[in-house]
């Protein structure tokens, strides 16, 4: 076992294949590689489609770290150490849409394809291995790449299966969002899980019989089997490159005729429904664009509670980078198809329930961050949301606050809107609940918790008198 020089934190995610490591020193993301992975990339580098892919923005920008790096960087025996560009916002497919998913298989589906074409591979097929530049995806593991072998399949298939096709197939065929069931396990979705659902006539439907009822027997076939011995069979069998890349160009067919266009609801319209008036919105987005031009350009700022991103785009405008969380994975992927016409590159839109944010996972629970751990934000906006967590799913007030306070760097500013109990929208809530259950839901006592965790700089009574807005900066 090796231990890492003081400053450098190993990458918790980065940790299955012994080959390659990812750490962090300062704001570099670095990557340890052994000989034969260092000769991998001397080779890759050397190739066509590589260089391509980075240039067209498809592949994380790498090169060797800098010699000034390696030696602080060398907790291990790498024969190389490589630098890559840092990613805005980390994130994980079980945030993201149903068209985010699409869209990141078919990306991760081309650059298979453009490496089978050059004497390459991915070793990988996991949904893990991109990540996104607000709406672009970016595929980010380079330690992935290694020569092809012929004869032998695509190593990554079963991963790509569960972690992006099971969860595509189950959202189209079946309507049902693949959100929760793909955070409940870190390795994906497996066959067993998903063959139950997909019985008699929903066998037929495209991609079911023969990547998951076909590929669930195969695999039971060759439980007891080594890789070697199925190796050797499929290359006795004339197994060849050629058929595998007609593979994976009939998997990017099939993804790509996959959609699902999920019926309206309630927060697909709530900009409608929620009973602003122009006005009120009018002095909304005067007071949150004060807001974030009041101080330092802000790096990241967090919109809790986008709906159709509204609130982001202002943000983007005085922002660096902007992630947008909303629950309704319906609303989420309305947001990324926008997004992604507009060609926004600034704003990421994620899934996440606010009551229930993703949870650390995976190996030890740290394998992939909680949300929590992810979001040091130097803004929060979090508009129109503290009435729907402390009355509408009964979080006492002070921890929303602390929620709040929590996704937010030291001297980072919160953008807190405060629905009044006699609000319409509040009234809506309270209909539904015992009276009595929410004494301590007043504007006197919400302004309390702010004074008493940070510095109110500003304040905003909108035009309808029933909704505050406060700017808060958080000590530090």
């Amino acid at each position: 076992m090796t231990t890492s020089p003081p400053g450098v934190r190993p990458e918790p995610a980065s940790f299955r294949d012994p080959a390659n490591r990812v750490f962090h020193l300062g704001d570099d993301v670095l990557r340890g590689l052994d000989a034969q992975a260092a000769e991998h990339w001397r080779a890759l580098t050397a190739s066509a489609f590589f260089p391509t892919l980075v240039a067209a923005g498809k592949v994380c920008p790498t090169e060797d770290a800098p010699s000034a790096l390696v030696p602080a960087a060398v907790g291990a025996p790498w024969a190389a150490v490589l630098r890559h560009e840092r990613i805005p916002f980390v994130s994980h497919p079980y945030e993201w849409s149903f068209t985010m998913l699409r869209d990141a298989a078919l990306l991760h589906l081309e650059i298979l394809r453009d490496a089978l074409a050059d004497g390459f591979t991915t070793k990988d097929g996991s949904a893990y291995n991109l990540q996104w530049r607000g709406a672009d995806p970016v595929f980010i593991d380079i330690g992935s790449f290694e020569p092809v072998r012929d004869g032998e399949p695509w190593a990554g298939y079963r991963q790509f299966c569960q972690t992006v096709l099971y969860p595509l197939l189950l959202t189209a065929h079946l309507g049902v969002d693949f959100q929760p069931l793909l955070r409940a396990r870190v390795d994906g979705i497996e066959a067993d899980q998903l063959r139950p659902l997909f019985g008699g006539a929903r066998r037929l439907r495209p991609g079911v019989l023969t990547h998951l009822h076909l590929h669930g027997a195969m695999q039971q076939r060759h439980a007891e089997a080594s890789t070697s011995d199925v190796r050797a069979q499929l290359r006795a069998a004339g197994y060849s490159r050629e058929l595998l890349l007609a593979t994976v160009r009939g998997i990017e067919k099939l993804v790509r005729r996959l959609d699902r266009r999920p019926p309206a609801s309630h927060w697909a319209d709530y900009q409608r429904t929620c009973g602003y008036s122009a006005r009120d919105r009018a002095a909304k987005e005067q007071f949150v664009a004060a807001a974030l031009t009041a101080g330092v350009r802000p790096r990241l700022v967090l919109d809790l509670g986008a709906n159709d991103g509204r609130y982001a785009r202002i943000a983007a405008e005085h922002a660096d980078y902007v992630v947008a969380v909303e629950q309704d994975p319906a609303v989420v992927d309305d947001l990324y198809r926008a997004l992604r016409a507009e060609g926004q590159r600034r704003i990421l839109p994620l899934v996440l329930d606010l009551a229930d944010p993703s949870p650390g996972g995976g190996w030890r629970g740290a394998e992939r961050a909680g949300f929590a751990e992810r979001a040091s934000a130097d803004a929060v906006l979090a508009l129109a949301v503290v009435h729907h967590l402390a009355i509408g799913r009964n979080v006492p007030l002070p921890e929303v606050v602390d929620w709040l306070v929590g996704l937010t760097a030291p001297g980072g500013a919160m953008v807190v809107e405060f629905v009044h109990p006699e609000d319409p929208m509040a009234l809506r809530l309270l209909a539904n609940k015992p009276d009595g259950l929410f004494p301590n839901y007043r504007r006197d006592a919400f302004e309390r918790l702010l004074a008493a965790r940070g510095r109110i700089t500003d304040r905003l009574e909108l035009p309808s008198g029933t909704r505050t807005l406060y700017r808060t900066v958080m000590g530090g």
